[in-house]
């Protein structure tokens, strides 16, 4: 994981996974750039990594939600020769169905989880293979894998998180930079309080501390896992579910509609 040039930028980093990554990758060995819109949480966590790892820990503070936020981020990526490391945390999540929700919550998970990730993503890509080095790590969610059983865009978004990486993970495949998607499950952090979930309903066997999470999610990347699911028992599982959709392909785009449709021959699959 050190890298030459041996920084790292964390977005989301005033608290829950965000926080234990910045606090984790500081004890491997980087300075830290931090990212949140809370400048006091981000001074008081910076004065913390730096007493206790003497490592460097700067303040960006900036809202992420908004263009300009991205963009004061964006730019410091693409200008600061040192980081080579993005950990794309920031995101949230709304409560309850599409149906009565507010369009303005929707819009701004939206422009959060998907647009500034987006975003940030490219400008780490292209300052990242300008020095030669560089890794990515996007946070997605295990509800990317079953939006069937979460209600809202949540799990849309989240599954835009996965269906990108594994995009820039086939483009860049073969080159210096690394990509790596992690999915949490339900995981022990202030998530929960701004989504208006409560946590304590949820089975306590189902809710991982972040401490562990963002441990296994480094351990994996060091590993050279390209996704890391924390939690599943066998990553063969995921494997499976690779191979099936790679059996797919051949029939998914023909010049002829399949013959369950009654609309003449069907092309040959």
């Amino acid at each position: 994981m050190t890298s030459s040039l041996n920084t790292a930028l964390v977005t989301g980093a005033s608290s829950g996974i965000g926080r234990v990554y910045a606090e984790k990758l500081a004890r491997r060995g980087h300075d830290v750039v931090l990212v949140a819109r809370d400048g006091a949480r981000l001074e008081s966590l910076a004065a913390a990594i730096a007493g206790e790892t003497g490592r460097r820990a700067e303040v960006l503070a900036a809202d992420l939600s908004r263009n300009e936020g991205i963009e004061t981020v964006a730019a410091r990526l693409a200008s600061d020769q040192r980081i080579t490391v993005l950990v794309n945390n920031a995101g949230m999540g709304t409560e309850g169905p599409i149906l009565g929700a507010a369009a303005e919550k929707t819009d701004a998970m939206v422009q959060l989880n998907v647009a500034a990730l987006t975003r940030l993503s490219l400008a780490a890509v292209t300052a990242f293979a300008g020095r030669g080095e560089g890794t990515l790590v996007n946070i997605a969610s295990v509800v990317a894998l079953v939006p069937e059983h979460f209600p809202g865009a949540y799990a849309a978004t989240k599954a835009y998180v996965l269906a990108f990486t594994q995009s820039l993970q086939s483009e860049l495949r073969g080159g210096p930079l690394r990509v790596q998607a992690v999915l949490p499950g339900y995981t022990r952090t202030e998530f929960f309080d701004r989504a208006g979930i409560d946590a304590a309903a949820l089975p306590a066997e189902m809710v991982m501390a972040a401490e562990d999470l963002v441990e296994a999610a480094l351990r994996g990347l060091e590993a050279g896992e390209a996704i890391t699911i924390p939690s599943l028992p066998d990553m063969a599982a995921w494997q499976v579910l690779v191979d099936d959709r790679m059996r797919m392909m051949p029939g998914l785009s023909l010049s002829r509609p399949a013959a369950r449709y009654g609309l003449g021959e069907a092309a040959p699959a």
